[in-house]
């Protein structure tokens, strides 16, 4: 029996980076790795906590009783090894094709990474950057408190109810859902945590603008 696909109508598009639309898992897992190493910790158990929050963030997550302004500290550093490194580097499946349609459309980028960071890899993945950027230096809490969307939300001058995130970690999508917007789960690591619509990659999304100014968004199984 074959699945009928799904569609939900949006004004305006929020989107995460990493593990929605460029793959930079292979930076990111040689990054992190070292970093637990160096500190004593078991890197595999660390990776399951370094998607989608801002690098501080999931250094206290790590290490609790550490001071935070080392947590600040190291993660400059990490910030600046990931941008060093770009190799593997790749567009989730079906990025460029979602990221042309979406040309003209209202849409914002909404990461965890800095300014310097995000240019570096969406550059790296042949996509183009949005207008709208909320980067890690824009917001005073890191996901997944959900002031970057929000915050993305009212630089496009949309209600979040208009909205829809596409995410994939537990952290972006437990975000995008305090916003009180509709999420769109993007990739594995998206799929147990309850998003409002799965796709495996963005091939199974089909973007149509509505002459209303609305955008609907087709969700193929």
């Amino acid at each position: 029996m074959t699945a009928t696909p799904t569609t939900l109508t949006a004004r305006a598009l929020l989107l995460d980076m990493d593990g929605t639309i460029v793959n930079s898992d292979a930076v990111v897992e040689r990054c992190w790795r070292a970093w637990a190493v160096e500190h004593g910790l078991d890197p595999d158990e660390a990776l399951k906590v370094v998607h989608g929050r801002q690098g501080y963030a999931t250094m206290a997550v790590l290490l609790p009783d550490r001071p935070m302004e080392q947590n600040h500290a190291d993660n400059r550093v990490m910030l600046a090894q990931e941008t060093a490194d770009t190799d593997g580097v790749v567009p989730v499946p079906g990025a460029p094709a979602f990221m042309a349609a979406l040309s003209g459309l209202p849409h914002a980028l909404v990461t965890s990474a800095n300014e310097p960071l995000a240019r570096t890899r969406m550059a790296a993945a042949g996509l183009p950057m949005p207008a709208v950027q909320i980067t890690a230096e824009r917001v005073g809490t890191s996901k997944p408190d959900p002031e970057g969307f929000l915050k993305g939300a009212a630089e496009l001058g949309f209600a979040p109810s208009d909205c829809v995130v596409f995410e994939d970690s537990e952290a972006g999508i437990r975000a995008g859902k305090a916003a009180g917007m509709r999420v769109i789960g993007v990739g594995p690591r998206a799929a147990e945590h309850e998003p409002t619509a799965y796709v495996p990659d963005l091939t199974h999304v089909t973007v149509t603008p509505g002459a209303d100014g609305t955008i609907d968004l087709t969700i193929t199984p």
